[in-house]
Order: structure tokens, then C-alpha cells, then sequence
């Protein structure tokens, strides 16, 4: 099932660029590698108006260190390809929690059992007009 955001989907042996792809967005561009690599339960987050570090936040999985690893580098690859962008990449050695900052895109990549204890979607998508219980 594709999300509906997609602009269009790159076909596995088709590197995504500028000629084959010229009006897609970066998030656009996160998404598509994102659902390739085969990241699961992807939400995205918009933090306009909540944060100023970035315009997007973005929550994978991966099922494995290995593929939760796997999952960054060919995301961080793609990025640099396609737009000529270095992201920074921190903890992909430990491969629990990766998180890539492409600059307006922040992309969080967790082991199931990661995501679950640190529930960031919960804490980004609470919305402060309602009151917290404390």
C-alpha cells in the first residue's frame, strides 16, 4: 500500500536524481527511500509552528540493528546523491536508534522495541491546545 503523499515512486533499480525525479521534495525523496528500504509504521511529523530544528520529523523501524542500520545509510546515500546534501548521521553504530538530520527533515530510525520505550510520536504529536495530565 503507497502513501498518498508520494510524488512518484522509484522503481528499486532506478536511482532517484534530479532527471528522473525534478519536482520531488525532500520529504518526498525521505518517503520513497524510506518505503524501498523496507521501513515499517512510517508517521510523519509536521513541526511547523511547534519547533524551529526542522519542518519534518520522520519515525521508522527497522526489524534488526542490521536493517535499522542498512535503512540510514542507504537514506543518507540517496540524500547526497539526489540533492548533493551531507546529512549528519548519529547512532548508527549501535543501530537501536538512528537519527539523520538532513537540515528541514529530522529522521528517527528505531528497533521496534526502541520506538515503543521512547514513544517520540507521542510526545510531537500531543497537542499543547489540550491540557497534560501531570
Amino acid at each position: 500500500m503507497e502513501d498518498t503523499v508520494l510524488t512518484r515512486t522509484v522503481d528499486a533499480d532506478e536511482t532517484a536524481n534530479t532527471t528522473n525525479i525534478p519536482s520531488m521534495s525532500l520529504l518526498d525523496l525521505v518517503l520513497n527511500s524510506l518505503q524501498d528500504n523496507k521501513a515499517e509504521e512510517i508517521v510523519t511529523i509536521d513541526l511547523k509552528g511547534k519547533s524551529t530544528i526542522a519542518d519534518h520529523m520522520v519515525v521508522a523501524s527497522g526489524r534488526s540493528t542490521r536493517q535499522v542500520a542498512a535503512i540510514t545509510e542507504k537514506l543518507h546515500t540517496r540524500i547526497k546523491d539526489t540533492t548533493g546534501y551531507i546529512a549528519k548521521i548519529e547512532g548508527k553504530g549501535a543501530g537501536d536508534w538512528v537519527l539523520l538530520d538532513a537540515g528541514d527533515i529530522i529522521v528517527h530510525v528505531f528497533r521496534p522495541e526502541v520506538r515503543e520505550f521512547y514513544q517520540l510520536e507521542k510526545m510531537w504529536l500531543t497537542d499543547p491546545a489540550e491540557p497534560q495530565d501531570v
